[in-house]
């Protein structure tokens, strides 16, 4: 080991001698110049932490950075090691960081399974192995910034829908690397990156609508023109403003007649408990069963399993044709349930209870505003409005104001014939300042 003041000079000069030496210098403690057995010379920095653990980093190799530059860096990394940090730490975490490929393998088996459905779990993987990976696969977790991200959503801009959905998924990803330690707390990269519009929206069955369809029903029931199964399914989903597969799923377990309700041990939203309706109550009682089936809606050819989802999805769309009615989602059919709720008067937290919904917010998406109802608060508004202005008339009315003789006479504007300012020429109106009046 050789104390000198590293140069250029000195570091060239040092010559190979089969074996590792140091060249320390005297003008940074703790910089040196390591030279290798086979030839390589490295710059390093030798430091002991707060805590009164040895380091010897590496900063970089001759001929990639000069003396002033390695000199410089060993400089800023001595100050870090002042204000308590450990350059030679973060550098090796650095090195071990997770890439996004390892984060995601991380986030499906650690987070999403334990806690998600298996159907959501599978679309996570569908957004990670489609959209993710094959963008930012390869990066660490802590160098992904906001312009990848942004850059990233970008090249999703002709799928807003998925684009929105891969992003949330995205942010909860970065969300548990922070809580994993990956990155700094608040340094999620997908903050304040904006989603797109969607257009896509819930059409409203109207109320001649509604009325076609249940026509249609009950000529299908009574003709047999559809299986009594599939329009059991179809009213059951008006009868308790559900989802498909709460229907396609019910089990005649969770039916209690005594009590006149249906537990959901586990949907989307987890345990849900609804009453039955008379007509609901009506329904079920009434229903068309199949020997040792445990589903209320099984498939038509195989009771053991449940309605197929392209046998209700089909027949759906069958009975809205047949109905003459425009096509709409089965989805649609719990957006008008949950507008009809609404429109009962009931309250908010009752229709939640009603639809399942955790959330006011996510209940009010459900409900969709129908003309008459707006046109008549409308109309009430505007004769309240009406009955304001005429109590606040005076009991005593004048009559019209007259110009008292001497003060003013009668302009063109007093009688109606409205002129700009600039064009009126009576003597009762000041003269603007810094300008002159016209004669007339």
């Amino acid at each position: 080991m050789a104390i000198t003041k590293l140069t250029k000079a000195t570091i060239e000069k040092a010559l190979f001698t089969g074996k590792d030496y140091e060249l320390r210098d005297t003008i940074t403690p703790g910089f040196l110049c390591k030279v290798t057995a086979g030839g390589r010379k490295v710059f390093m920095l030798q430091y002991r932490t707060n805590w009164g653990e040895r380091r010897k980093p590496a900063i970089g190799r001759f001929g990639e950075l000069t003396v002033e530059q390695a000199r410089s860096i060993a400089q800023d990394w001595l100050a870090d090691v002042r204000r308590g940090n450990d350059p030679s730490a973060a550098k090796l975490a650095a090195r071990q960081a997770p890439t996004v490929k390892e984060l995601c393998s991380q986030f499906i088996e650690e987070y999403s399974m334990p806690r998600n459905k298996p159907r959501t779990v599978e679309t996570y993987r569908w957004y990670i192995e489609h959209r993710i990976i094959p963008e930012l696969g390869r990066m660490k977790v802590p160098d992904i910034t906001r312009t990848q991200i942004t850059e990233f959503m970008r090249h999703m801009s002709r799928t807003p829908v998925t684009a929105n959905r891969t992003l949330s998924c995205v942010r909860k990803m970065f969300n548990l690397a922070e809580m994993w330690g990956y990155r700094p707390d608040g340094s999620n990269p997908c903050r304040h990156v904006p989603k797109f519009p969607e257009k896509g929206r819930t059409r409203y069955i109207t109320d001649e609508e509604l009325g076609r369809i249940y026509a249609y029903l009950d000529r299908a029931d009574v003709e047999g023109l559809e299986h009594p199964l599939l329009t059991l399914a179809i009213r059951l989903q008006f009868e308790f403003a559900a989802r498909m597969s709460e229907i396609r799923l019910l089990e005649w377990a969770w039916v209690d007649f005594e009590n006149r309700r249906v537990v959901w041990p586990d949907s989307k939203t987890g345990n849900i408990s609804k009453p039955m309706s008379q007509e609901a109550y009506r329904l079920l009682s009434n229903a068309f069963r199949i020997e040792d089936s445990p589903y209320v809606c099984p498939s038509i050819f195989d009771g053991s399993i449940a309605m197929p989802e392209g046998t209700y999805v089909n027949g759906w769309k069958r009975i809205l044709e047949r109905a003459k009615v425009l096509h709409v989602g089965t989805h649609g059919i719990r957006h008008r349930a949950a507008t009809d709720i609404a429109n009962s008067g009931v309250s908010v937290k009752i229709g939640m209870a009603l639809t399942a919904h955790k959330t006011a917010v996510m209940f009010m998406r459900y409900v969709h505003a129908e003309d008459d109802p707006v046109r008549a608060a409308a109309e009430k508004v505007a004769s309240r409005r009406k009955d304001t202005i005429g109590s606040n008339v005076p009991l005593d009315d004048p009559g019209p104001v007259t110009v008292e003789q001497g003060v003013a006479e009668q302009t063109r504007t007093s009688l109606g014939n409205y002129r700009p300012f600039r064009h009126r020429k009576s003597p009762s109106r000041a003269v603007p300042p810094g300008t002159k009046r016209v004669s007339a």
